[in-house]
């Protein structure tokens, strides 16, 4: 799994649709995925991330193919979405997260969740404790963002099988469990018998908060007061 289709170097792709929204995510790289209004708009805002997501892949040692186009975009499944893709979250567990994955597959997906936590870490370290607001006045302040990053992290790790107390850090939960955390139950993605999936979806999804809210807090803290 290199993060490109190796007979045309595209990047694959799944897109994740309801009424209001699409998400287009690039399944091989954790934490890159963007929503549109549409399919077009989705990829569209995907290819505009790609320079911001590779110092998160850069960081893994891994590369993120330069000057990429919606035409590099391969999508390889479509799925209806749920209440999570409503809310403004990428929710659903795709067939292409039940793949199988070799040890050396899964170990590059760990790398780049890794990466994209050190990098929040980094950034809020740099930011100060009131960020600049959005143009209506909202938006949370860096403690708070971080509150709302763990909580969404309790929630995805649950899918790999760890019920953390609702009060304990998670950098706490990652220290005491980096292989469950970071690498899920096994090598393999797959789902039990209740249909939860021991996929890299949870660990992709922890990899995306966490991306995200550095990405947030870099762009606010520009402005910040105080």
């Amino acid at each position: 799994m290199t993060g490109v289709t190796a007979d045309r170097g595209l990047v694959p792709v799944t897109i994740e649709t309801v009424d209001t929204k699409v998400f287009a995510s690039a399944i091989d790289w954790p934490g890159w995925s963007r929503s549109g209004k549409g399919e077009p708009q989705a990829l569209e805002a995907l290819v505009a991330q790609a320079a911001r997501y590779a110092t998160v892949a850069r960081r893994a040692g891994l590369h993120v193919p330069d000057a990429l186009t919606v035409a590099d975009m391969d999508i390889v499944e479509r799925v209806a979405g749920d209440a999570s893709t409503t809310f403004g979250v990428p929710g659903r567990v795709t067939e292409s997260d039940l793949r199988p994955a070799t040890s050396a597959q899964a170990e590059r997906i760990a790398h780049l969740v890794q990466a994209a936590w050190d990098t929040l870490a980094d950034v809020v370290a740099a930011a100060p404790a009131e960020l600049r607001k959005g143009p209506r006045g909202g938006g949370r302040d860096r403690d708070k963002m971080v509150a709302h990053v763990e909580d969404a992290e309790r929630a995805y790790v649950r899918k790999i099988g760890l019920r953390p107390p609702a009060n304990a850090p998670m950098d706490a939960v990652r220290t005491a469990h980096p292989c469950r955390v970071v690498r899920g139950r096994s090598a393999t993605r797959r789902a039990d018998s209740r249909g939860m999936s021991w996929t890299t979806h949870g660990r992709s999804r922890t990899g995306a908060t966490a991306a995200e809210g550095s990405w947030t807090a870099r762009r606010r803290r520009s402005g910040a007061r105080g």
